[in-house]
């Protein structure tokens, strides 16, 4: 189960549930309507129907080095049913399986800064709150 590889900066935003389209058209509209500049690859393929956060970090620890993703966004059950579509934030190199969630307004800033290593998935996932979601720093 391969991940797709962006041509591109972008990050790449998984499907992992397929229970309503809909859904996942708002999703795409919402992470679209972010930002300014597109900023997501899309992946809707029905072999990723279910797919975990362990089944992800297998695959891309046996993945070669120059092909391995660093991190990874996961439209999943949440995120197609929650307010805000949060998606959810998966480290797969420094911490692998380290996770938090990311509301579509704030999937912009996260995904360029992770894209051109700006900063460090930690920082973004240390700075979420209680429920384990990203809702910007302090000072934003």
């Amino acid at each position: 189960m391969p991940l797709p590889q962006p041509d591109d900066l972008t990050s790449l935003v998984l499907r992992t549930d397929f229970g309503d389209d809909r859904a996942w058209d708002a999703v795409q509209a919402a992470l679209d309507a972010a930002g300014e500049y597109p900023h997501a690859t899309y992946v809707s393929e029905l072999r990723f129907a279910g797919v975990g956060v362990q089944a992800l970090m297998d695959e891309e620890a046996a993945a070669d080095e120059d092909v391995q993703i660093i991190h990874i966004f996961l439209a999943d059950a949440a995120t197609m049913r929650e307010p805000g579509h949060p998606l959810l934030a998966v480290d797969l190199s420094d911490e692998p399986g380290r996770t938090f969630r990311l509301p579509a307004q704030w999937f912009p800033n996260v995904s360029a800064n992770l894209s051109i290593a700006n900063m460090d998935f930690a920082e973004f996932a240390d700075a979420a709150d209680g429920s384990g979601a990203f809702r910007g720093f302090d000072e934003d």
